[in-house]
């Protein structure tokens, strides 16, 4: 249901500040860096909706994301954030399969850790943890934090959409992140199967200087992504790059500094109707 609501409330008009301010963290909030496009829900300036039925459930949605923005200082917060961990945000399914692979010496990706995924990252040498996930609202989060406290591994958030793709600012953001975050990486999202993939590709193209060919071999149902879903969106980027940037002879960089064009990409991918079926109502991606 609450995937539901934000799917909705993604869709809503909304009257947004000019410019996003960065997020202001509260003296009880839990340590979350922001290398790339801070996440508006928790900016300074609220985002108003026209529709107050919309109004009602983004101000609902805040309220979630707030609780699990808070540290875990009793012992009944800790149980409730378990539970949410693994009954709502499915973090069951991940006891038995995280999803988690190391892609190379320096990057790994995963589906959304549990504390101790984190743990037996870190004892493999882990220094970076990188969440895809934005606004979340489940235990998930300040349990992950914890763990990446208690190591002193520093915790971030880059946003990504699973089925859309980042504006040309956001992505040449993202692009010049990567350099500065200390490796080995882990790169996770909810599933590990789309956004990680995503992620994984441009990490192989922007740091690792591998072929094309390869980084797209991140995005495959090896891993739970469907090309034919609406998260086709994803092969569909990589596809354009290979079809103009690579024929012209420029770098990925300036491609998307001077070619990528998200919204023609979107306009041209026709996902189909049971794969889109199976990802969004029986996979339940986010």
């Amino acid at each position: 249901m609450a995937e539901k609501e934000d799917q909705e409330e993604a869709a809503a008009p909304a009257q947004r500040p000019a410019v996003d301010p960065p997020p202001v963290l509260r003296p009880d909030s839990l340590p979350i860096s922001y290398p790339a496009r801070p996440d508006p829900l928790l900016a300074e300036h609220p985002i108003t909706y026209t529709d107050p039925a919309h109004q009602a459930r983004h101000e609902q949605r805040l309220r979630r994301i707030r609780r699990w923005r808070r540290p875990l200082d009793r012992g009944r917060d800790r149980l409730r954030a378990w539970l949410n961990m693994l009954f709502v945000d499915h973090g069951i399914l991940r006891l038995f399969y995280p999803n988690r692979w190391q892609v190379t010496d320096r990057m790994w990706r995963s589906s959304q850790p549990l504390p101790h995924h984190l743990r037996s990252f870190f004892r493999k040498g882990g220094r970076a943890v990188v969440s895809l996930r934005g606004g979340q609202t489940f235990g998930s989060l300040p349990l992950e934090i914890e763990a990446c406290m208690a190591a002193e591994v520093p915790f971030h958030t880059i946003i990504l959409r699973s089925r859309d793709l980042p504006e040309r600012d956001e992505l040449l953001e993202i692009i010049d992140v990567l350099p500065k975050l200390q490796t080995p990486v882990l790169f996770h999202c909810k599933s590990g199967a789309d956004r990680a993939g995503f992620m994984a590709a441009l990490w192989l193209l922007v740091i690792e200087e591998r072929p094309l060919a390869e980084a797209q071999r991140q995005l495959s149902l090896r891993f739970g992504h469907i090309r034919q879903a609406k998260t086709g969106v994803l092969d569909a980027f990589f596809d354009a790059f290979g079809a103009a940037g690579g024929h012209a002879g420029l770098s990925f960089r300036d491609w998307v500094a001077t070619e990528y064009d998200p919204g023609a990409i979107k306009a041209a991918f026709k996902p189909t109707t049971l794969a889109s079926l199976i990802g969004d109502g029986i996979l339940r991606r986010e």
